[in-house]
């Protein structure tokens, strides 16, 4: 087995045929080599047994031999192998080792990095088309030769490669981080417990998670254990599955890759890659928001995205995030597609939207306890999570404000604190969405500081802004142009240079200006195109075609074990807000009292208080009214504005696994429960001094409570209407209106203020009003036809003394509650991930 020896960039390696050797620019590799054309992993170097082989790695932009791009060749001495370019890509020559040693071959060293090339002070103006002016304030230069080592690109014979596929190479050529041995007919348990056979350390892994299984036939399979988080592979969640060589199997945040009977792991500890390939997402009528986007962050980088409204950074965020896919292109978590493994990789990533995702009224510590609960699994002792709170508080010095209100703290500390709620899973990859808007100079430099400390930490970090204060910060710029295109790329320090300005005001006002100018094209023609992002366009863009059902991850915790968490933390915030509380005591004593306004003498019987004969008794139903009407308002009031004002907070939940249904059901319990009781209090107030019904239809000798429980029920639909409201309006200011609006049509169709049965299209209308309902199952009881006689011989049918009537208007009264919860889960897919809907 003959020794090789390989020269690059002028160091040379003595390869041993005994083991394998990684090239790339991946720090911990073999060979390293800083080239932007050279991929993280680009290619191992192997002997197979009868000769030297070089193995490319699905490198993007290809290893070269005589001038066509190879898959895998054969080296001998005098071969010449070019990497990332068939012309000018680093050239690996091959010479024979000497016969005699004086030492041992060498293993391949760790290189020093190579000298990056010179930046040029103002990247070249492209050629423009024809009739078309840059903009002012640029001096067109000629174009130059670009620098040493980036001539323009050669592309690859036979059309561009094909990326990996997602789950089958991304862990090539890396070291594991442990190798376990499986055994034919032995079970190895995978889970946090010690008691297991592969004991993995991460609060997302349940205690007895998943088991690896002989089959009969000689292969392997992975069989969940009913864990919280899921067990997953090639990035879809599974219950039992064989799986094979190419196979990916997650479980937290450890990878496994069955070679032969051993059991390779690799551990995500945050050192991941990420970059976006040429990413398109069309709206209606064909209009593209974003345009072939392209750029990679390696690890442990900050990078911020910049650029005039109308540029597309939300639509671009949420693209990255895998919330609303890209209609064509890719995003690699660590060369793992993102959207085909949304389920396993979404645990890793963080996203801290622009809004607080806090409930301000509870303390810090309150409020990461229910987050931790919500996100980890059920199984999860509470000694683990305090401790992993306590670690997060610490590391963000957050631990001198825990028993503080949110609402207490200053803007910069309440963004700490929402970046605390994300660092809980320990994520490799966070997002953030102007996390400095509306903070001053100070705050904005420390929120910027702690992101720089994020990266530095072991996190690749990516900040949407508007500030451009403190982009020196950062390792690399993104600037977007208007339409979503992107304008640059690179070192923050060089952008000024590239546009040719002197400030950012003039760039911001030059994209307003010149909005058809063609910044993309400019950058594509640029130097710093051919150094910091021409390799992620080597691959042609492809359609994401990605379908959500497949995507969809399971539930983190039992439906149940959610629902109530949920309501403790409802529970929580309601008791935290003391205006609130006072507001749900007053607001119904208040509509009582009113109701008592109406003389005393008149009630609910079919007769005076003295006896006398019956008598029609308008007081009376003036009396159902202000009940009725008291009951709709409070319900509704109640519950107008809770989605709206959780919208933030439920869809970053959502995208973590809480379950839709769980989260509604919180509410309608909760509110539902207020409401109920805000019903009682205002029929105890309101009817305490009339004189009821003797007899009932449903409840002999109990006419209050007979009366009382459609009021109850009433405000628990009108809660659910609320509901409605609150899901549909898109600013908190727009409940109030239509709070006031949903009253007032209350009031009209209960049927005290005019006759309804009989009048065509009034009548009608009045069945999908719940005053209407509950006003007939009141005067089922108090026998309205006699207490409030509209037409000798045309009775209401509503308003029958039968127990039949009652039961049927409570029916429909209840049946329009659930019809709008129904409604309410339809209209929250709107406020979700796209990925998460049902």
């Amino acid at each position: 087995m003959p020794e090789l020896v390989l020269e690059l960039n002028g160091r040379t390696w003595t390869l041993d045929p005994s083991r394998s050797y990684s090239l790339g620019r991946d720090p911990k590799g073999d060979m390293v080599l800083e080239d932007a054309r050279v991929s993280w992993r680009h290619a191992t170097v192997r002997w197979d047994g009868h000769s030297w082989v070089i193995e490319d790695l699905g490198s993007t932009n290809g290893t070269y031999a005589g001038g066509r791009r190879v898959q895998q060749e054969r080296m001998g001495p005098g071969a010449a192998v070019h990497l990332g370019n068939a012309t000018d890509g680093p050239v690996l020559t091959v010479s024979a080792a000497a016969p005699a040693r004086s030492a041992p071959a060498a293993t391949a060293a760790p290189q020093a990095p190579a000298p990056q090339p010179s930046v040029p002070q103002q990247a070249p103006v492209p050629q423009q088309p024809q009739g078309q002016a840059g903009p002012p304030g640029q001096t067109p230069l000629p174009q130059q030769a670009p620098p040493q080592g980036y001539a323009p690109r050669v592309p690859p014979q036979g059309g561009p490669q094909q990326p990996p596929a997602g789950g089958t190479q991304p862990y090539d050529g890396q070291q594991p981080t442990g190798l376990h041995r499986l055994a034919l007919g032995r079970v190895m348990r995978i889970g946090r417990a010690l008691e297991n056979d592969l004991v993995v350390s991460d609060l997302q892994v349940s205690r007895h998670h998943a088991e690896f299984r002989s089959t009969p036939d000689g292969r392997f399979e992975i069989v969940d254990l009913g864990s919280h988080n899921g067990t997953y592979v090639n990035g879809q969640p599974v219950r039992q599955q064989t799986i094979g060589p190419h196979d990916i199997v997650g479980v937290g945040h450890s990878t496994f890759r069955l070679v032969g009977d051993r059991l390779e792991e690799f551990v995500d500890t945050g050192e991941i890659s990420f970059s976006a390939r040429h990413l398109t997402v069309t709206v209606d009528g064909g209009k593209q928001i974003l345009k072939d986007v392209s750029f990679g962050a390696p690890e442990k980088s900050l990078i911020a995205v910049i650029g005039p409204s109308g540029s597309g950074k939300s639509t671009l965020l949420r693209a990255l995030t895998g919330y609303r896919p890209a209609d064509r292109g890719e995003v690699l978590y660590d060369n793992r597609n993102l959207y085909k493994h949304f389920a396993e990789l979404r645990q890793r990533i963080g996203l801290v939207p622009q809004d607080d995702i806090l409930h301000k009224e509870l303390t810090v510590r309150t409020a990461l306890k229910y987050a931790a609960k919500l996100r980890f699994p059920g199984d999860t002792a509470e000694a683990e999570r305090e401790a992993r709170i306590d670690e997060v508080l610490r590391e963000l010095k957050l631990d001198i404000h825990k028993e503080k209100k949110v609402t207490s703290l200053s803007g910069g500390q309440r963004k700490r604190v929402s970046v605390a709620l994300e660092l809980l899973t320990k994520p490799s990859l966070i997002f953030l969405d102007e996390p400095t808007s509306g903070l001053d100079p100070g705050m904005d430099r420390d929120v910027m500081q702690l992101l720089r400390g994020l990266a530095d930490d072991g996190r690749t970090v990516l900040v949407v802004t508007h500030s451009v204060a403190e982009l020196a910060l950062c390792d690399k710029l993104l600037v977007m142009a208007p339409g979503g295109s992107v304008a640059y790329f690179g070192p923050p320090d060089e952008a000024l240079n590239f546009f040719g300005y002197g400030s950012w005001a003039d760039v911001f006002s030059a994209f307003e200006n010149y909005r058809d100018y063609d910044w993309s094209g400019r950058w594509r023609g640029s130097r710093h195109y051919q150094m910091y992002a021409a390799d992620l366009d080597a691959v042609a863009p492809q359609a994401a075609s990605v379908q959500p059902r497949q995507m969809r991850p399971p539930k983190q915790q039992s439906w149940g074990s959610q629902l109530w968490t949920l309501i403790r933390r409802y529970v929580s915030v309601i008791a935290s807000d003391r205006g609130f509380l006072g507001l749900m005591l007053i607001l119904p004593a208040v509509l009582g009292v009113v109701s008592v306004l109406i003389p005393a003498d008149y009630g609910l019987a079919r007769g005076p208080a003295d006896g006398g004969p019956p008598f029609s008794n308008r007081d009376g139903s003036v009396i159902l009214l202000i009940l009725a009407v008291g009951a709709c308002f409070a319900g509704a009031a109640n519950s107008v504005r809770e989605l709206i004002k959780e919208r933030v907070i439920y869809e970053r939940e959502r995208a973590t696994g809480l379950s839709r249904s769980a989260y509604l059901m919180s509410k309608v319990i909760v509110l539902g429960a207020i409401t109920a009781l805000q019903g009682a209090i205002i029929c105890g107030i309101g009817l305490a001094p009339r004189d009821l019904p003797e007899e009932g239809v449903l409840l002999e000798g109990l006419p209050a409570v007979e009366l009382t429980l459609p009021i109850m029920a009433l405000g628990f639909t009108s809660m659910m209407f609320g509901l409605v409201i609150s899901s549909l309006v898109k600013t908190a200011e727009k409940t109030m209106p239509l709070l006031v609006m949903f009253a007032i049509v209350q009031v009209v169709f209960t049927g005290c203020l005019f006759q309804l049965n009989d009048k065509l299209g009034a009548e009608q209308l009045a069945w999908l009003m719940p005053s209407r309902w509950s006003v007939s199952a009141a005067g089922s009881t108090a026998d309205l036809n006699v207490l409030l006689p509209w037409e000798p011989g045309n009775p209401d049918p509503l308003w029958e003394h039968e127990l039949s009537t009652w039961l049927l208007d409570m029916g429909v009264l209840v049946a329009l509650g659930v019809l709008c919860g129904f409604a309410v889960a339809r209209l929250l897919r709107r406020h979700e991930p796209e990925v998460m809907r049902k």
